[in-house]
């Protein structure tokens, strides 16, 4: 799965109407709806505010509004690009403002759609991994340095402590976790322990 790199609008012109994309990260149905009635407030003199939104690490609930334009050529769009582009905690509001000129309703489909995909490529998408979670403990003598070389890797260093021993909790793909074990023996000589904590969820570049 993606999200996006950052939130932000995007606007088109087509046949004189305005649609202005907004895009925004969120966590849950409750900040998607409160970013969705913050748009409708600031553009309340809109002709539409149409949504769409997918949220979960699978993308499991989403959700779209046509807000008055004819059934399916608003919302409906909106969500199967975010669904297509593989986008989820994204929220989408189009706000559309009419310039005079009926769409007809495979215009509307194309406008409502190419509003999101082109907000999309202007704010940027991160891809959206499950990581395995493990904690390195050693002791001090070689605590330093292998943070370092960890840092200086390939692996994603999350946090360090120097508790009774030092503890250094890294982040890496399931299926990096024997080259991790052969690549921490080789930096302590075999004096670390090495634990499975569980999973997180980090965006890095695609």
């Amino acid at each position: 799965m993606r999200t996006i790199r950052r939130d932000g609008e995007h606007e088109l012109e087509i046949k004189r109407s305005r649609f202005i994309c907004a895009l925004a990260r969120v966590s849950d149905e409750e900040a998607a709806r409160e970013f969705i009635a913050r748009r409708r407030k600031e553009h309340w003199n809109a002709g539409h505010n149409c949504t769409a939104y997918v949220l979960g690490d699978d993308g499991g609930v989403q959700r779209s509004s046509d807000d008055g334009e004819p059934a399916g050529t608003a919302g409906v769009p909106m969500l199967e690009v975010l669904r297509h582009r593989a986008m989820t905690d994204t929220v989408a509001v189009v706000t559309r403002y009419f310039g005079g000129v009926k769409l007809g309703a495979g215009g509307l489909i194309r406008a409502y759609g190419n509003a999101v995909s082109t907000a999309i490529d202007a704010l940027g998408v991160l891809e959206r991994r499950r990581l395995l979670v493990v904690d390195v403990h050693t002791d001090y003598v070689i605590g330093g340095r292998l943070e370092s070389d960890l840092r200086d890797s390939r692996f994603h260093v999350r946090d360090v402590a120097y508790e009774d021993r030092v503890r250094v909790e890294v982040a890496l793909p399931e299926e990096d976790l024997s080259d991790f074990e052969v690549r921490l023996a080789e930096l302590t000589g075999g004096k670390a322990d090495l634990e499975v904590r569980g999973t997180t969820v980090v965006d890095v570049e695609p």
